[in-house]
């Protein structure tokens, strides 16, 4: 294809003729083939000086790559910020800016397509975005733990494998009828048992996005397709490579079988031999909470372009080569998370959304010519749909499971995303597909996880199924049953308070402690979401303990210490902060937990500096909104005496304050304070606020159960020389402000309730500190009441299956009968 006069300048002219004698001596020593299509570029046109000096800046290879990398964000994040609110994923806005772009819309009209997406440029664009791709899964398979294969379970592992029989052979037996019984095009019908593998396909990098963005990766639902997915992956590519090593054997000689699998084998060795040992060696030279030196960095990248060109020379994918090359690092931090923060956000933001743009552009909508060949494809990929929702609700349907959440797992194990639409293209670039059969894949495979995102997003919602059947609170627990609390940890400096906090709250032979300690931490360099039991390592003493060992090996000296009174179940939850909660709840569901314990999102460090993180705050909302027990906000100033070990050794004293202003919370946190009181080392002081008018608002049956808790707590305490009582009448706000002033700078704990009833004071209360802690507890978390005051905010359990409103609960008699 000559060069088009019209867009030749006098810097080109000028260049081509210094070349042209070079170029006529080549052409005459290399003879012409015929029967072979040949495409002709200009060479050496990178920079622009510009139109001021007689240049087209888009007849030079950097201009117009920037522009094409232009209209591709802003026509793809067009459509996103049009179709987020519609619940679609960020997949669908791309390839639609990519069709805007391509030869279905814009690029009918000839001069934009010659001018902004020319022959020459596609071809840049093409090696920059499978560029990104053999990045993307390398960071995949960098991501991925391949254990979860073995720890998936009989139902994933189901679920999994028949997830892809089931619907290949439903799909498979359609085929057959089609062509048995109906006059198809020849080219579709050769096509069609290509449909069938991607429509039964299920695959783990499209599944793990897919709930990554509906934000359900560490949700019951998304574990579950999680393993599933991975599972029928794996059995995929098995059956591939068997069929494979078959044609080869078929189809090549004896010496190139040989030579290729010796070749491969070698590779495979070197990344198993070499690469992974000197990652692992890697790893344990980094100490923990260090960041990972630059030279490990530069050294696996190096490693990986070289498998890459190794891999392109003896015949192997550079794309399988890379995914090969990312298993053998080992998922999360250290060194995966290392990796995943340098290179995952310039791949994921910048160069994979390329490659979806790039899929719309090479598709030609008006390629489809017979809605005959439209209605095949999409029966056939619409009996796998049915096969693969029926396979993958049946077994939860058996297990009782909601029907709703059943049919989201099926609907999510449908989805369909970059490997399939990678296949299409890749299938495409090499002519194996029609342009015709390109166009009607890309467009249903679009619309199917158009469809199935919105809907998932509707009937499934995690945090419904965080409903207890009954009252799991201090208020309603009887004193001849354990009480089952739920530790959350972030980090080491969590955990003094915690025990202090668990010492205090007097573990008896009656009622002992069954403790669930949970080490979360944020998912970083892995695919899938994690929460698991704890497992002790066979030799603990020749590797440097983690963080979450350290963690639990206090919590296992506290066990230790209370000889059977306290019962210990370390788990440890690694999932992204905006769905962290899930484990909580989920936990605290499972475990049938009375109350969670979990830490301020604001930690004090030295110097008495507050640190804030969001991430925590945004934690801690949705614990309180969606715990099925009692909560408790941790506020810990990093002062805190060692009183849950001192108490065994000596006589410490460990001060508690309550403050009562009345309501639900308050009446918890009494009811706490009054297990306390049988711990002989804990010394409270209550403290009731009070007022010439109603000092928090509420109903008749909520003050008689104020006035109950309070006679019952004096009762208790009657004559009990660890206990004081005052009562301070307050006129306003100021008041209150006042009383928590100048409290003494003795208390190692102070305890409120979280919500109070509006009410006049509460509202000037709230006009100073209002916050996740409620008025009350914003205030003393502010105020200096003593460096070595932590201070716990309770929230009594807001949700019971069957009650819209615990307050309203028609166990009068139980309650009113409260027995402290």
């Amino acid at each position: 294809m000559p060069l088009n006069e019209s867009h030749v300048t006098p810097s080109m002219e000028a260049d081509r003729e210094k070349l042209l004698p070079d170029a006529l001596d080549a052409a005459a020593d290399s003879p012409i083939k015929f029967g072979i299509s040949y495409v002709c570029h200009s060479v050496g046109f990178l920079n622009s000086r510009g139109l001021w000096f007689g240049n087209d800046p888009l007849d030079f290879s950097v201009p117009l790559l920037l522009l094409q990398l232009s209209l591709m964000f802003i026509f793809s994040n067009s459509f996103y910020i049009i179709l987020k609110p519609l619940g679609q994923p960020s997949i669908i806005s791309q390839i639609l800016g990519g069709l805007t772009l391509g030869p279905s819309i814009l690029g009918r009209n000839s001069t934009f397509a010659n001018k902004v997406f020319p022959p020459r440029g596609k071809h840049v664009l093409d090696t920059f975005a499978f560029f990104g791709l053999m990045l993307f899964v390398f960071l995949l398979g960098v991501k991925i733990d391949p254990t979860i294969i073995s720890r998936s379970g009989k139902r994933a592992f189901a679920i999994g494998v028949l997830g892809f029989i089931v619907p290949y052979t439903f799909a498979g037996l359609v085929v057959y009828i089609l062509d048995q019984f109906s006059s198809l095009d020849h080219d579709i019908s050769k096509m069609l048992p290509i449909v069938v593998a991607i429509a039964s396909m299920t695959t783990f990098p499209v599944i793990t996005c897919f709930l990554s963005e509906l934000q359900i990766l560490n949700s019951e639902i998304g574990r579950l397709a999680s393993s599933s997915s991975i599972v029928c992956d794996v059995f995929y590519w098995s059956i591939m490579a068997m069929e494979f090593a078959s044609s080869l054997t078929q189809t090549k000689s004896l010496g190139v079988c040989f030579g290729f699998l010796l070749s491969s084998a070698l590779l495979v060795l070197f990344i198993v031999l070499v690469v992974r040992p000197s990652a692992l060696w890697a790893i344990r030279h980094t100490p923990e909470g260090e960041p990972v030196k630059e030279i490990y960095i530069f050294g696996v990248l190096v490693t990986l372009l070289i498998c890459g060109v190794l891999g392109e020379v003896i015949g192997l994918h550079a794309f399988f080569v890379s995914f090969l090359l990312g298993l053998a690092i080992p998922d999360g931090p250290p060194f995966g998370a290392a990796l995943v923060d340098k290179l995952d956000c310039f791949v994921s933001v910048i160069l994979l959304p390329i490659i979806f743009v790039i899929i719309g552009l090479r598709t030609d909508v008006y390629a489809i010519t017979k809605l005959k060949n439209v209605g095949v494809i999409t029966l056939v990929i619409f009996v796998a749909f049915c096969g693969k929702i029926l396979v993958a609700s049946l077994p939860l349907l058996f297990r009782r499971m909601p029907f709703r959440d059943a049919l989201s797992l099926g609907l999510v194990m449908n989805s369909k995303g970059i490997v399939e639409l990678t296949m299409l293209t890749n299938w495409k670039i090499q002519d194996v597909v029609s342009e015709e059969f390109f166009a009607i894949m890309i467009l249903t495979l679009v619309l199917i996880t158009g469809i199935v995102s919105p809907l998932v997003k509707v009937l499934y919602d995690p945090s419904k199924r965080f409903l207890a059947y009954k009252r799991r609170t201090f208020f309603h627990h009887n004193n001849d049953e354990p009480l089952r609390v739920l530790a959350c940890i972030h980090r080491p400096d969590n955990v003094l308070a915690v025990l202090n906090l668990l010492a205090a709250s007097n573990a008896t032979i009656r009622s002992p402690i069954d403790l669930i300690v949970l080490h979360l931490v944020k998912l970083a360099g892995r695919a899938s979401s994690l929460l698991v039991a704890h497992v002790p390592r066979e030799n603990p003493h020749q590797q440097r303990p983690t963080k979450s060992e350290q963690i639990f090996k206090a919590f296992m000296k506290f066990e230790n210490k209370l000889g059977g009174l306290v019962t210990l179940h370390c788990f440890k939850g690694i999932s992204p902060y905006e769905t962290m909660h899930n484990d909580v709840c989920y936990l605290a569901l499972e475990k049938r937990i009375t109350f969670i314990i979990i830490p301020f999102h604001k930690n004090w460090i030295f110097g008495g500096k507050a640190v804030a993180s969001f991430a925590f705050k945004h934690l801690n909302k949705n614990v309180l909104e969606k715990a099925p027990c009692t909560v408790g906000i941790l506020v810990d100033r990093g002062n805190q005496q060692n009183f849950w070990c001192d108490h065994f050794v000596k006589e410490p004293i460990y001060q508690v304050a309550v403050l009562f202003f009345g309501g639900a919370d308050d009446r918890e946190a009494l009811a706490l304070a009054r297990r306390m009181l049988e711990q002989p080392h804990v010394y409270i002081a209550l403290i009731q606020f009070s007022a010439t008018t109603d000092i928090v608002s509420g109903t008749e049956r909520s003050k008689m159960l104020d006035t109950q808790i309070l006679s019952d707590f004096r009762l208790s305490a009657f004559r009990n020389e660890r206990v004081s009582y005052k009562d301070e009448r307050v006129m306003d706000g100021r008041g209150v402000l006042s009383v928590i002033e100048y409290m003494d700078n003795v208390y190692d704990l102070v305890l409120v309730g979280r919500r109070h009833g509006d009410s006049h004071l509460m509202s000037e209360l709230k006009k100073w500190k209002d916050g996740e802690l409620g008025a009350v507890g914003e205030i003393l978390a502010s105020l200096d009441i003593g460096a070595k005051t932590s201070v716990l905010v309770v929230q009594q359990q807001t949700k019971v299956w069957g009650l819209r409103d615990p307050e309203d609960s028609t166990n009068l008699r139980r309650e009113t009968n409260f027995v402290i």
